[in-house]
């Protein structure tokens, strides 16, 4: 189930189908000890695309796992399949309209159990995403630990999503969200460029994401896999042994 497998990740790179990437970059990717990848984008994801970059990260023995953002593009045959649902966004579409027409198309098709929604607090106004969804942005760690316990107790999701899309995080809102949780996983992703960063990321949240940094400095993205490996004080040999 992909819910439990959630539960292992520790880093993680995001690939985006409306993004080149050239077959050497993509090959590090995959072999740099990644725990999985996820493939999703936000704006210009079709079918034809996603199914290409997927069918080369297959290649690879890494976990892959798709973000559905648009419902034409899924793919089957994955290891997993992660619904967005965005908490503070400002239209219901992206809460539970989205969803409910992705499930109303595709429901008796649809590998339930490795299937998760993933809840989202987006905190980057001049991100696509938070753009694209208009969400509410103006957020206090209060705000934030509030949406913690809401995806946990209230909806019963298995992990929330702190996006920053672009631009690297408030470590106060992340300590928040880390604090008010139990059992919810509690994923972050935006800004990171070096492994530092990665390193002090994972001190405080569950999974680390990395996607943007993949295009901008394939070097420096490699090295955030080990800065999370450094973080549990392993090194990316030992963790897989």
């Amino acid at each position: 189930m992909v819910r439990e497998r959630m539960k292992t990740w520790r880093h993680v790179f995001k690939l985006d189908p409306n993004r080149i990437l050239s077959e050497t970059a993509l090959e590090r990717i995959c072999l740099s000890g990644t725990d999985a990848v996820i493939v999703g984008g936000t704006d210009g994801v079709t079918y034809r695309k996603t199914r290409e970059l997927i069918d080369r990260i297959l290649d690879f023995s890494v976990e892959c796992v798709q973000e559905v953002s648009v419902q034409e593009a899924v793919v089957p045959g994955l290891d997993g399949y992660l619904l967005p649902v965005v908490l503070n966004a400002g239209e219901t579409r992206w809460i539970v309209d989205a969803q409910h027409q992705a499930v109303k198309a595709y429901g008796d098709w649809i590998p339930w159990e490795d299937t998760a929604a993933l809840g989202y607090v987006v905190l980057n106004p001049d991100s696509r995403v938070g753009r694209l969804t208009k969400s509410r942005t103006a957020l206090n760690p209060r705000d934030v630990a509030a949406y913690a316990h809401m995806a946990e107790h209230l909806y019963g999701l298995p992990a929330l999503y702190l996006e920053y899309s672009g631009k690297l995080g408030n470590l106060d809102m992340v300590e928040a969200a880390g604090t008010a949780r139990d059992g919810l996983r509690l994923f972050y992703g935006g800004g990171i460029s070096r492994r530092e960063e990665a390193q002090s990321m994972a001190r405080l949240a569950d999974t680390v994401v990395v996607g943007n940094l993949v295009y901008q400095n394939v070097e420096a993205a490699l090295a955030t896999v080990r800065g999370v490996r450094e973080a549990d004080g392993l090194s990316i040999e030992e963790d897989r042994t």
